[in-house]
């Protein structure tokens, strides 16, 4: 594409400006959680998007599931929710979720979503839908410590707990 004698296109006059760098937008940071009463019980997921200066929380709950299934339904809302494909940073307080992305998701597509042994996967079908979410984003994972004062991962468990049906 480019001659040998020369750093710009050879069909670009010099006199031509040359194109500014294209700047690339900011990853969209998400921080989520889930929290559940008993478990099972009544539980809720809670999720913070930030993208700039700009935040939206988002949170909602069922009458009877599980802390692990509050946490995937968590970033799984979060990822619907963009609108467009986005470089993602998400945040979360669960190996669960973290350790079955990174770890072991694509074992379980392989072996048709059955575990090593031979059985079926646990919360298949949101584990689905978040496969599909992700299809859409380019999404780097980060891990950190529930309940250890992290700013944005305590709101993500007040949204969640916000979400709790029966709860204020």
């Amino acid at each position: 594409m480019f001659d040998s004698h020369s750093a710009r296109p050879p069909d670009r006059p010099r006199s031509q400006p040359q194109d500014p760098p294209q700047a690339t937008a900011p990853a969209v940071e998400v921080f989520t959680d889930g929290a559940c009463k008993g478990n099972p019980g009544p539980g809720g997921w809670g999720a913070l998007l930030r993208y700039g200066a700009h935040e939206k929380e988002l949170f909602g709950g069922e009458a009877q599931t599980t802390n692990n299934r509050m946490e995937l339904m968590a970033v799984i809302r979060a990822l619907e929710a963009l609108k467009r494909q986005s470089e993602v940073i998400l945040t979360v307080d669960s190996r669960y979720v973290r350790d079955g992305v990174e770890r072991w998701m694509q074992g379980w597509k392989r072996n048709g979503w059955m575990t090593k042994q031979n059985t079926p996967v646990k919360n298949q079908d949101l584990w689905q839908r978040l496969d599909r979410a992700l299809a859409s984003h380019r999404v780097r994972w980060r891990w950190v410590r529930g309940h250890s004062g992290h700013a944005e991962n305590e709101r993500a468990d007040q949204l969640a707990n916000k979400g709790i049906p029966g709860r204020a």
